[in-house]
């Protein structure tokens, strides 16, 4: 397939990275010479360097016949004129687009975006995707990473293990012995730094990091089995009135639990804003970095704080001083990938990434055959993806412990019609089934030819 990607930064960089590895057609245009020159110098992909919406420029990308283009530059309005010209003068069938601009996202210009006004196939936007992140951060505090397949039914939980985790020193293969009616699966640990896929013989430490596939109703006992406790968030307090500050706000308004929030915003303008249009939340200007201002919101006697501002540094620093002067639980937004790991030496007990939800997100739409969803994991390091199996599938009519899976593939959850079943070696793999596959980046493209769904992207 030939994708262009317009906007070389975070997320068109990572968008690249994962459709290169996978043998496709890759051309990435930006005006930045440098963000091009790093595309082009890293992946195996092209480069053009001038303006996405400029014709000319699509033209020299090979917009004539290119499949698909993927508008993520840093200004709305050029990734709206992008897709408009990529339809019009080169009718490429498939446009999608980066928007943040609440304006633009409004429901009153829902008719927007169809091929007689604004050709858009799929809009993403960026603040929603992170506010849903941060929410589903708060439904688990105990979770430093959280996402949902099958319709919700099946939760995936980031969990860092400490030394009261009851399961320490256990093989993995013992758990289903111990915990027999316990849905959860460990599909993947960081250890030290390195994220791997456990096999049946592996044991747990302190201080390890796992990814866990388990059913909704189980989350709980799960949590509880790695050591971990459930705590009611009824008061919460937001550093950043901003688009995501602001979302999550609204949200936790709408819900028929009572839950207290309080928003830190230091523009006036934007606190002013907030004000007026939130409800029940009360909004302070100034400082979440100020001690006396954080006071100010309680934050001693609040369960939380949500740091989501546009600065990492500004994130790290309140959610740290909130955790000293009190708050048991820290969550924050960091855009810089390369200070995940020092989180946990920092107290933060959870973190949300706009680029990785964005590219998550991208990755839905363009993922090809019967694939559901698409959740990318750290800095692009794995992948899990929810998929239905295909007649043509390889694995189709097979046991699990006989298909050939790369050894940085597992199988989290399998669902047959409404039924979800915890994968064991002897479970037979049927076509129609929904699976939800753990990957390393590297075994993406096998974990696509097994379940045969290189056939089309859409």
């Amino acid at each position: 397939m030939k994708v262009i990607i317009c906007g070389a930064g975070q997320v068109g960089w990572q968008i690249a990275r994962h459709l290169a590895n996978e043998k496709n057609d890759v051309t990435v245009v930006d005006r930045n010479s440098d963000l091009v020159r790093r595309a082009t110098d890293t992946l195996d992909v092209q480069g053009i360097v001038g303006f996405a919406s400029y014709p000319d420029i699509l033209a020299r990308a090979g917009a004539q016949d290119a499949d698909m283009v993927i508008a993520a530059t840093h200004s709305d309005e050029v990734n709206m004129v992008t897709c408009q010209v990529a339809h019009s003068v080169f009718n490429i069938p498939r446009k999608i687009a980066r928007l943040r601009s609440q304006s633009y996202l409004d429901a009153i210009y829902a008719d927007l975006y169809r091929r007689d006004h604004l050709p858009i196939d799929v809009v993403i936007s960026p603040e929603k995707e992170v506010s849903e992140a941060a929410l589903r951060r708060l439904q688990t505090p105990a979770a430093f990473e959280t996402e949902f397949f099958f319709n919700g039914d099946v939760q995936l939980l980031g969990i860092t293990l400490d030394d009261k985790c009851p399961v320490l020193n256990t093989p993995l293969r013992q758990l289903s012995d111990l915990f027999s009616t316990l849905s959860a699966v460990v599909v993947a640990i960081r250890r030290d730094g390195t994220l791997f896929v456990p096999s049946s013989g592996d044991q747990l430490f302190a201080g390890d990091s796992c990814y866990i596939f388990v059913q909704k109703h189980d989350v709980q006992r799960a949590l509880e089995v790695f050591g971990k406790t459930a705590h009611v968030q009824d008061r919460i307090v937001i550093v950043g009135g901003g688009n995501v500050g602001f979302a999550v706000a609204k949200n936790l308004e709408n819900r028929s639990s009572r839950i207290r929030a309080k928003v830190i915003e230091k523009d006036r303008f934007t606190a002013e804003q907030a004000a007026e249009l939130l409800e029940k939340t009360i909004v302070l200007h100034g400082d979440g970095l100020d001690a006396d201002m954080l006071s100010e919101a309680n934050i001693e006697r609040s369960d939380a704080i949500l740091a989501v501002t546009d600065d990492d540094k500004t994130n790290l620093l309140a959610a740290i001083r909130a955790k000293s002067m009190g708050c048991p639980l820290a969550i924050c937004l960091i855009n810089d990938p390369s200070m995940e790991p020092l989180l946990r030496a920092m107290g933060i007990d959870a973190h949300v990434n706009p680029r990785a939800t964005t590219v998550s997100s991208i990755l839905r739409h363009i993922r090809h055959g019967r694939v559901r969803g698409v959740y990318s994991i750290g800095d692009a390091e794995a992948e899990v993806i929810e998929a239905q199996v295909l007649s043509t599938s390889s694995i189709a009519g097979q046991n699990i412990r006989d298909i050939e899976f790369p050894e940085g593939v597992l199988v989290g959850a399998v669902r047959k019609g409404d039924k979800i079943l915890k994968p064991s070696g002897s479970l037979r793999i049927e076509e129609g089934d929904h699976v939800v596959l753990f990957s390393l980046s590297a075994d993406v493209a096998e974990v696509e030819r097994l379940l045969q769904v290189t056939i089309d992207f859409f």
